[in-house]
């Protein structure tokens, strides 16, 4: 056996083959958001920190609805290791009926962020900005929706090339159009925050247009029509997933909440140092979407000790992935500040920010990373109450007791993150153990 057909290094090419456009097209969709704080934050650091917020609260709503259509990643992955095409397809349309419905339902908590921002003592200018912002928000739920449906169905087939020319198209629309509405040009008025919102929604309908002209004919005996067995197991899959999510991000949130109370510059800071974590962050989750299909396309074709060895491999490379950017946070905190915000206030506040966010870097990647794993094993009610001890019995707790009683401000909110994460970090990778060397069932039949 040559070098080169060393399984673990066949693994790791057909991994960041599959990997490097997740990745690039997870990063693009935080890409936006830092577009966004970045031209806002020429305004100032209080709409800076509004639309900052109404983003976070926004995608922390999005997180469940998001979450509950990954069910569509072990689905359509192991229908396809299974040779079983007509039925990944039809897991699409499934994932289709069940984003319409989510979307509607998100509705409600989206709507209601504007009066909870004031109960909670968020200062009324930003709770304003963050209101504005989340409003014009909403014509984009379903099109955010609907977008990780075709995402599930294309990677799943392993085909990427649509979603990363989608990435492209939408950051190279959004940061044009985001200069344009949110400063005015000519006979456009200036629409400050409310026109970064407005670009955003566009460019997430201009995203799933682009993938749904790339799904191909579909094979025969696809089943179109809503069937409530699909949507029952879709949802008994996804659904601990979206909780997952909601829990990570609704404590990160929160934070957000907490960081409003400290003020503009706090409250800033802490959207510059999150919008740098969320970018890393995505590139994570990339890794852990290809290692997710792989892990299916293992499991559906009764090929355990592959999947076994594909879990592994995307854990290694998310590690050594964030480890890298960690380091990066550790040299350049402020010129990474600078990028974002040009208030001294705010960057140095958030300088200090990125030396916790290099702390928990891998720790991150590796919850990030685990979480798409063991989507792929079809396990997804363990990474749900894993995040939710993690996150809002350790984390939340700590974050509190450090910054807001113990005076360490948004410094101290984060290291209480940190805590939270490096828990959740540590209870997946147990878990994968664990259900990486026992039989597991695949959700499809398996053809032998």
């Amino acid at each position: 056996m040559t070098p080169d057909a060393h399984p673990v290094r066949v693994e790791l090419r057909a991994l960041w083959r599959l990997a490097l456009p997740l990745a690039l097209a997870q990063a693009g969709q935080a890409s936006m958001g830092l577009v966004d704080t970045a031209v806002v934050g020429r305004l100032s650091p209080t709409a800076q920190a509004a639309a900052g917020l109404g983003n976070s609260l926004t995608f922390t709503i999005l997180f469940f609805g998001m979450g509950v259509l990954f069910a569509l990643d072990p689905l359509v992955s192991q229908a396809i290791g299974a040779k079983r095409p007509s039925e990944a397809r039809t897991h699409y349309w499934t994932g289709v009926w069940l984003a319409l419905v989510t979307s509607l339902l998100l509705l409600v908590p989206l709507l209601s962020l504007g009066p909870v921002l004031f109960f909670v003592g968020v200062q009324p200018a930003i709770a304003e900005g963050a209101t504005d912002y989340v409003a014009w928000r909403l014509p984009g739920v379903a099109g955010q929706l609907l977008f990780v449906v075709a995402r599930a169905y294309l990677q799943g087939l392993g085909r990427t090339r649509a979603i990363v020319v989608a990435m492209v198209v939408a950051n190279v629309l959004n940061a044009a159009l985001d200069v344009l509405l949110v400063f005015g040009a000519g006979p456009i008025p200036a629409l400050g925050l409310e026109g970064a919102a407005i670009v955003t929604t566009v460019c997430t309908w201009v995203q799933f247009i682009v993938l749904a002209l790339a799904l191909g004919p579909a094979p025969e005996g696809v089943r179109r029509r809503p069937d409530l067995r699909a949507l029952g197991l879709a949802a008994k899959v996804g659904i601990p997933v979206g909780a997952h999510l909601l829990a990570e991000g609704g404590v990160f949130g929160l934070a957000g909440l907490l960081a409003g109370r400290l003020g503009g510059s706090s409250s800033a800071a802490h959207q510059v140092a999150l919008t740098w974590a969320s970018l890393t962050f995505c590139v994570a989750v990339g890794i852990g979407s290809a290692g997710s299909v792989r892990v299916g396309w293992g499991v559906g074709a009764n090929d355990l000790p592959a999947a076994r060895r594909s879990g592994l491999v995307a854990f290694a490379s998310g590690a050594a992935f964030m480890a890298c950017t960690a380091l990066l946070f550790v040299a350049l905190p402020e010129p990474l500040a600078r990028l974002l915000s040009p208030d001294e206030g705010v960057v140095t506040v958030a300088g200090a920010l990125f030396v916790v966010t290099a702390v928990f870097q891998v720790s991150d990647g590796i919850q990030g990373v685990g979480a798409g794993v063991l989507r792929g094993y079809g396990d997804t009610r363990f990474t749900f109450f894993a995040n939710l001890v993690g996150h809002w019995l350790i984390g939340l707790p700590l974050s509190w007791w450090l910054g807001v009683r113990g005076g360490l401000g948004v410094v101290g909110l984060w290291w209480g993150l940190s805590a939270g994460l490096s828990a959740v970090a540590v209870a997946v990778f147990a878990r994968f153990q664990w259900l990486s060397r026992r039989p597991v069932r695949a959700l499809v039949p398996v053809v032998s």
